[in-house]
């Protein structure tokens, strides 16, 4: 039995760790990469909220977006699921929804603009 909780122990301490060390890596990525300064709060919200909920983004806002940058985004997202105010959200479904709101943006500012 007391093999059994030092286990228990040991791999909740594993458990956490992990948390922590990617919890510091994206916090490094962000600061490194001054993610927090390249997009507008309206643009921030907007992302958010097409994200983090139901909404869709702007063409100005997917703009700022793609000069963020994909690490940045990623960083910042998986950064926010980190936060204890959004634990009951499926991770899987909001990774899915950065992906998608990011892969439509840069097809939307990779496409050519149609002449006058």
């Amino acid at each position: 039995m007391a093999s059994l909780n030092v286990y228990s122990v040991l791999l909740v301490l594993f458990l956490t760790s992990g948390v922590v060390m990617a919890t510091k890596e994206n916090d490094q990525i962000i600061k490194e990469s001054n993610c927090e300064t390249k997009m507008g709060l309206p643009c921030v919200l907007e992302a958010f909220t097409s994200i983090f909920n139901t909404g869709s983004i702007s063409n100005k806002c997917c703009g700022e977006l793609v000069v963020l940058g994909k690490v940045c985004h990623s960083a910042l997202v998986k950064r926010t699921l980190e936060n204890p105010l959004f634990k009951d959200l499926n991770p899987a479904t909001i990774i899915a929804k950065s992906i998608q709101t990011w892969n439509n943006c840069l097809a939307l500012i990779d496409s050519p603009s149609p002449s006058a």
